[in-house]
């Protein structure tokens, strides 16, 4: 997984002033329950295979349980239960994308890592309407690829909708 960013810079006019910024983004890309998501490059600090995970007594069920990420404890999120979709039947194959939010570490349990893309920032459109409410409440966004749908993952929302279901 490359960690840079390979971007063009573009020059804009902001009254007057010529701004130089970058015009693409890079996704992890990652499946859930079907769906193919992207994560921003500079949120993810890891990728991980099949973890073992410790079980926490008395956590949400969506709280799969915590791990030791070199020497780091990792609060372990199975994003399927959080996100109310049908759990996977084999769930010793799932892989973890590891973010962080509030200098804590979590590990997102996904289906799947794909590959890292250069997305355009000008391709980048609303959520639509018809988009399913769960990836909508965690979304900043989405493109589209030639076939399908790439929804950019918010993980600030994520972590929002985490607490305001908790209150």
């Amino acid at each position: 997984m490359t960690t840079g960013r390979d971007t063009l810079p573009t020059t804009t006019t902001r009254g007057g002033l010529s701004v130089v910024s970058n015009a693409a983004q890079e996704y992890v890309t990652v499946r859930l329950a079907g769906q193919l998501l992207g994560i921003p490059v500079l949120s993810v600090h890891d990728v991980l295979g099949a973890q073992k995970l410790t079980r926490i007594p008395l956590a949400p069920k969506w709280v799969a349980g915590v791990l030791n990420l070199r020497g780091r404890i990792v609060t372990a999120i199975n994003l399927r239960q959080r996100l109310g979709l049908e759990l996977r039947e084999d769930s010793s194959k799932d892989m973890s994308v590891v973010v962080e939010h509030n200098e804590e570490s979590y590990s997102l349990q996904i289906d799947n890592v794909g590959e890292v893309l250069t997305l355009n920032d000008a391709d980048m459109e609303k959520n639509p309407v018809t988009l399913d409410p769960r990836w909508r409440e965690i979304s900043r966004g989405i493109f589209r690829l030639e076939a399908e749908l790439l929804v950019i993952m918010d993980v600030e929302k994520l972590f929002n909708f985490e607490s305001a279901a908790a209150a």
